[in-house]
């Protein structure tokens, strides 16, 4: 629809369209005519309160200067939102390691006593298998920084050709496992392409977040899904005992089920992140690192070790003639060990 043009209210129509009798007073209305005087600047409205409406199709549109956020109400002190990428990494920039992160191989839990206090803590075995730099992500052309890790191997007939020049490039072996870890800065890029990091990368005391694939349960019911306790084990019951219940009410909540109701389903098989765990020991021979608690998956599970964002940043190693090798030492002599050996 095209807009339609303003209407003239202050303009006569054509004298032929005007009857004879209007017509003999048009002489009269133009001597009676008085133009209206120029005002002056001290009665006119300060620039910023001129409003001018533009007629676009089916709606007003204005011309006057946008307002600040209603959001921002410290504009004084802090600046609006800017809608860029760039400020979006900087908005990112505290809850991004400052280093890459490894690719580890849950192997299983064990258990590591105090030798002065008998205490257990539970732990968990994570061994990293050959992890190189593949290549580097720059904010000029790829729109963020990031380090490409390739861990494990694999066989040389079980590689798409692209991906062998991808490895080639690097100067490094086909890998089983490929991902990239998002750094804050060009800082991040301390390890070269086709270096090797082990677990000294990782010291002892210092926290980290694990992300893997939990283990699938199949489908489960909603006591062991969602902890439903259930319904009376007698009294009335019948058949009903692990049941979860009503699943939505009637008039009062729109005779219908809810999104989001939670019921039974497939549970398990999904990304998980476990955060903040700390690392008990380091054997960089093995590569080994043991962490407190639990991580994600079964054994065998391939996980992604990286600096805890909700713990300060570890300021080195940043590159690896920074990094000091470390080994789990023996016991001395007539003390018993502290760890529970696990099989591998």
């Amino acid at each position: 629809m095209p807009p339609k043009p303003p209407l003239n209210w202050g303009i006569l129509p054509p004298t032929f369209l005007l009857p004879s009798s209007t017509r003999s007073l048009l002489p009269q209305i133009a001597a009676s005519y008085v133009p209206t005087p120029a005002l002056s600047t001290s009665t006119l409205p300060p620039a910023s309160y001129t409003y001018t409406s533009i007629r676009t199709v089916m709606k007003f549109k204005s011309t006057q200067e946008p307002r600040a956020s209603r959001f921002n109400h410290l504009s004084d002190k802090t600046p609006p939102l800017e809608a860029t990428s760039t400020a979006a990494l900087e908005r990112k920039a505290h809850s991004t390691p400052l280093r890459t992160g490894l690719f580890g191989i849950k192997r299983g839990m064990s258990g590591v006593y105090d030798p002065e206090t008998g205490k257990r803590t539970p732990c968990t075995i994570l061994q990293f298998d050959r992890n190189e730099v593949l290549m580097h992500k720059t904010r000029d052309k790829h729109g963020y920084w990031a380090v490409q890790i390739g861990a494990g191997s694999k066989d040389v007939g079980n590689t798409t050709r692209p991906m062998l020049g991808h490895f080639a490039v690097a100067r490094v072996g086909p890998k089983r496992w490929v991902g990239e870890f998002k750094v804050r800065g060009q800082e991040g890029l301390g390890v070269l392409p086709g270096e090797m990091i082990g677990a000294s990368w990782f010291r002892e005391g210092q926290w980290v977040d694990v992300q893997g694939v939990s283990r699938g349960m199949g489908f489960a019911g909603g006591m062991k899904r969602h902890g439903f306790g259930g319904q009376p084990a007698s009294h009335g019951q019948s058949l009903m005992h692990r049941g979860m219940g009503s699943a939505g009410g009637s008039q009062g909540s729109g005779s219908r089920v809810h999104p989001g109701k939670r019921m039974p389903g497939r549970m398990g098989n999904e990304h998980v992140t476990v955060k903040n765990l700390k690392v008990l020991q380091v054997d960089e021979a093995n590569g080994i690192v043991v962490v407190h608690g639990c991580v994600p998956g079964p054994k065998n599970q391939v996980v992604r070790v990286q600096d805890a964002i909700g713990k300060p940043f570890p300021t080195s190693p940043m590159t690896l003639a920074e990094v000091v090798p470390s080994s789990i030492t023996p016991p001395p002599e007539g003390h018993p060990a502290k760890t529970v050996p696990v099989p591998l």
